[in-house]
């Protein structure tokens, strides 16, 4: 069936990637209108306003990689605190350099600006993790998100994808977020050190484990929009992986975080990249660092740009708390898993809130009882 695009005055068919005939919304071509299309519309008590700012520990690198015993013991405990209650901190001194990160949110700007018919060269394909999508609209038909996207994993070359899909002129874009995922890899290793330490399971379990982790960069875009009020950036959502790293735009708020009742927001810090616990992160602590609700809010005035570096498990290793986490009664919450395992019970189910951990659970012991 066609697949008409709303934003212009010109219908454009690729029914290959719109299996159910829905009609794809592009937001940088809505955003001069005066209203919005429905289908961007969210439920009242989703979009709330937030009434606070998170209480978010900036944890400095540099002092744990050089600082003496008791300065690495203090960010310890102030990264765990943050973890108990809402998963979210702040790494500065994080040794990233500040050229490749500015140069990653100029290209996905450039990107994002282009026209349809380039953008739609890399549209992301059914089941497939890699390309660009217009407010995830190929996929659902409702409540959809203000926003656009473009996403690189780590299986397979971004250079050779990029060239492949959109022509040999986008591969130095490529090298880009290369280096940019290559750069927020590194840095995932010095995360994961720290959270053993707060862990008390040693500063190499995590690191070890995450060595050859997997990875998705996606670059998100979010066009001013004329009914902030009505809609979400991206809607209340828990990251299934197992750490996000997210770098935002140093002018213009967004992400915000449900914790104590209430959204909270999470102002960008120069120099500063904001981290989260994700489900899986939370299932290897046995639920003692917690995965917390979270969104991103748009406005009527601007753009705004975030890049966020999903880090995954090695798809088939095994996924389990630590036993010094476990407890006295040995009770795991959590039967052994893979990341495979979940992210295609997450991709069944289209789940990615507060309960999708809990409800793959149920589903694993069911799987196990039933064998």
């Amino acid at each position: 069936m066609a697949t008409s695009f709303m934003s212009t005055s010109k219908s454009q068919n690729i029914s290959e990637d719109a299996p159910h005939g829905n009609t794809i919304f592009i937001p940088t071509m809505l955003a001069n209108k005066q209203t919005i299309p429905e289908q961007f519309f969210w439920p009242k008590s989703e979009t709330v306003p937030a009434t606070g700012i998170l209480d978010a520990p900036k944890i400095d690198l540099q002092v744990v990689l050089t600082g003496d015993a008791s300065s690495v013991k203090a960010q310890a405990n102030a990264l765990r605190a943050a973890c108990e209650t809402h998963g979210f901190f702040l790494v500065v001194n994080h040794g990233v350099d500040t050229q490749i990160l500015n140069e990653a949110l100029a290209l996905s700007e450039q990107f994002f600006i282009m026209p349809l018919e380039t953008k739609l060269k890399a549209m992301q394909k059914k089941n497939s993790m890699w390309g660009y999508s217009g407010a995830h609209s190929e996929r659902f038909s409702a409540n959809l998100p203000w926003k656009e996207c473009l996403s690189f994993t780590s299986d397979g070359s971004i250079v050779e994808h990029l060239g492949s899909s959109l022509g040999k002129e986008f591969e130095p874009m490529g090298v880009v977020y290369e280096k940019y995922s290559g750069a927020m890899k590194n840095l995932t290793l010095s995360i994961m050190e720290l959270l053993g330490l707060s862990l008390d399971t040693g500063k190499d379990y995590y690191r070890d484990f995450f060595q050859d982790c997997e990875y998705i960069t996606r670059c998100n875009y979010y066009p001013r929009c004329p009914q902030p009020e009505l809609t979400q950036g991206t809607g209340p959502h828990a990251d299934p992986v197992a750490l996000t790293i997210l770098h935002q735009e140093e002018d213009e708020e967004g992400l915000e975080v449900f914790t104590g009742g209430k959204w909270q927001s999470v102002p960008p810090v120069p120099g500063a990249l904001v981290v989260n616990i994700g489900d899986t992160f939370m299932a290897m602590t046995n639920d003692i660092y917690k995965s917390c609700v979270h969104r991103a809010v748009v406005n009527r005035h601007s753009n705004r740009r975030s890049i966020a570096f999903f880090v995954c498990p090695q798809r088939n290793k095994v996924i389990r708390a630590h036993d010094s986490l476990v407890g006295p009664d040995s009770k795991r919450l959590y039967s052994d898993f893979t990341w495979s395992q979940l992210e295609e019970f997450t991709q069944e189910c289209r789940r990615y809130d507060d309960q999708t951990i809990k409800y793959f659970a149920e589903r694993l012991l069911e799987s196990s009882s039933s064998e």
